[in-house]
């Protein structure tokens, strides 16, 4: 590993990725902040190696809460905790947040405003278990949530500035997490800097505009040079932040070009994700776009090798390339 934490790539059935990686950028990010701030906290629901808060239990073992198998518990001591004045970090896997705590983060924490940073593992489509461990709905169902600020991460480079972000924020937020020990880093190529309600163009093109949030806007950059090559020019606005969506932005690049096909990619189901929300705003602002949606299926998704799944359900880079190359024939 070289002195900046990033390692060369690799890529196996739980990594399809040809960008460096870096290894437990949440983590990571998380020690630096609380070396700082004594009021941070973390939580586990007995997940704390898959969800690389971990790193942190070992740096700091007192402040670090495993509550056992026991999610909706952890939400409740992580609304005590933030009442209390800690900043808590509750981290578990997205689909136990999304369907198993719904009613105790919209009652102990959302309803209340309690400074809780909730983190989610495996987001949409990033395990091979089966829709036991897929959170394919996770945006949907926590978006309806009143008072609750909800990001999606691009990669290690985002992570670790987000987490920055999400703990200087003030009030409720879930966050997508990236884990592991090879997290892609992309957008260090992109002088970039997230900003919580911001989405920012990544790259410029007058034949697409793709609008992504998450692990996909780094598909949709790889697909953006590989139709390049062709003589298709796809522009990228990258919208980690997914509740409050910016809409000025999401608008204002719509319209800077009309005609212009605009595509949402996101990996979570294609009903009640960025998709939605993005043709929710062209239909209320009466805004004239053609426009496609790459997303996952409405369905439960298989188990198996997680590249070979990606392929199947039109989220792989290969997949989102030749996606585009036929919304223009």
């Amino acid at each position: 590993m070289s002195s900046n934490g990033i390692q060369s790539v690799i890529s196996d059935s739980n990594v399809v990725t040809n960008h460096p990686t870096m290894g437990e950028p949440f983590g990571k990010a998380l020690i630096e902040l609380a070396k700082e701030n004594d009021k941070i906290v973390g939580l586990s629901a007995d997940l704390a190696k898959y969800t690389d808060i971990h790193v942190f239990r070992d740096e700091f073992p007192d402040r670090f809460y495993n509550v056992g198998m026991s999610e909706q518990l952890m939400m409740c001591a992580a609304s005590g905790l933030a009442k209390e004045g800690f900043i808590p970090f509750a981290t578990t896997y997205s689909t136990f947040i999304a369907r198993r705590c719904y009613d105790f983060i919209s009652q102990a924490i959302c309803e209340h405003h309690t400074n809780v940073k909730i983190i989610g593992g495996l987001p949409g489509l990033q395990s091979g278990y089966g829709p036991s461990h897929q959170a394919t709905d996770d945006l949907a169902i926590l978006g309806a949530m009143p008072n609750l600020t909800i990001i999606d991460p691009c990669d290690a480079v985002e992570m670790m500035q987000a987490t920055k972000a999400v703990a200087e924020f003030e009030g409720p937020v879930y966050m997508r997490l990236l884990r592991g020990n090879r997290v892609p880093v992309v957008l260090d190529q992109y002088d970039y800097h997230f900003e919580i309600g911001k989405a920012k163009l990544l790259r410029d093109g007058g034949d697409v505009l793709v609008i992504s949030c998450g692990e996909m806007t780094m598909r949709a950059l790889d697909a953006a040079e590989d139709l390049e090559k062709e003589g298709i020019h796809v522009a990228v606005l990258h919208s980690p932040t997914i509740k409050p969506l910016d809409s000025e932005t999401i608008l204002a690049e719509i319209q800077k070009k009309p005609g212009r096909l605009v595509v949402t990619a996101e990996n979570h189901t294609v009903v009640g994700g960025l998709g939605s929300l993005v043709a929710n705003l062209l239909v209320d602002n009466k805004v004239p776009a053609k426009m496609k949606k790459i997303a996952l299926p409405d369905q439960y998704l298989a188990a198996g090798t997680l590249g070979t799944l990606q392929d199947l359900y039109g989220v792989s880079t290969k997949a989102v390339t030749e996606q585009l190359r036929s919304f223009l024939k």
